[in-house]
């Protein structure tokens, strides 16, 4: 098997990608922090995940850091800790950089460990500049030549919607309530108010997949 690192928060899109991934692949599960908000939450989710099934057999945890906090205003909706409303667009959370910093940071890792394939979960319609595969593409260049290391960068979700990686995570046994998928976390619930939650939510219902997520305040319907 070939080793492949993946980016892995504690979110429900990247949790399939990483039981999809180890199928195929030794998986390095790496994590980027860059100082938001609801990290601490994040984490303390992603070791609850990492301990169970089909996880615990991974790579541990590579945790990597690169701070934003000198680069958004102190006053940004991502480092407060409070999202825009629940039923804004998409562009209204997009975070300036957000892949180019995950794919930096991770793509410097995967040199050093010798990781030569490095995937990423945008889904379909993601409508942000640093989501497109010209951008992974040429990030690959980036990466193979500024660290003299051959590296694939992948987006394997990127033809997927919602719901259709929540019925592949069902097929993999993926702890969906091991999982958390908002931008303001109330004692590792779901907050039930942000726009993440509502995008959760729905894609459960699409799927046809009872919703397991503890929310702290019920979706509004």
């Amino acid at each position: 098997m070939s080793d492949t690192a993946v980016l892995l928060s504690a979110g429900l899109d990247s949790a399939v990608l990483a039981a999809h991934e180890a199928r195929t692949s030794r998986v390095h599960p790496v994590y980027v922090s860059a100082g938001l908000a609801w990290e601490p939450q994040e984490l303390a989710m992603l070791d609850r995940l990492l301990a169970a099934a089909p996880f615990a057999a991974l790579a541990p945890l590579a945790r990597l850091s690169f701070t934003v906090t000198d680069l958004y205003p102190a006053t940004h909706w991502a480092l407060r800790g409070e999202p825009p409303a629940f039923d804004t667009p998409d562009e209204d959370v997009y975070l300036t950089g957000r892949n180019l910093i995950l794919l930096g940071k991770a793509g410097i890792h995967c040199a050093q460990q010798k990781i030569g394939r490095l995937v990423i979960g945008p889904l379909a319609g993601n409508p942000f500049p640093d989501a497109t595969p010209e951008f992974f593409a040429s990030m690959a260049r980036t990466l193979s030549l500024g660290l003299a290391h051959e590296l694939r960068v992948d987006a394997p979700f990127a033809g997927l919607e919602k719901h259709d990686v929540i019925t592949l995570g069902r097929e993999l046994g993926v702890p969906f309530e091991l999982t958390l998928s908002c931008m303001n976390p109330k004692d590792g619930l779901h907050c039930g108010q942000c726009s993440k939650c509502r995008e959760r939510r729905d894609a459960f219902h699409a799927a046809g997949v009872g919703d397991p997520t503890p929310y702290a305040v019920a979706p509004i319907r």
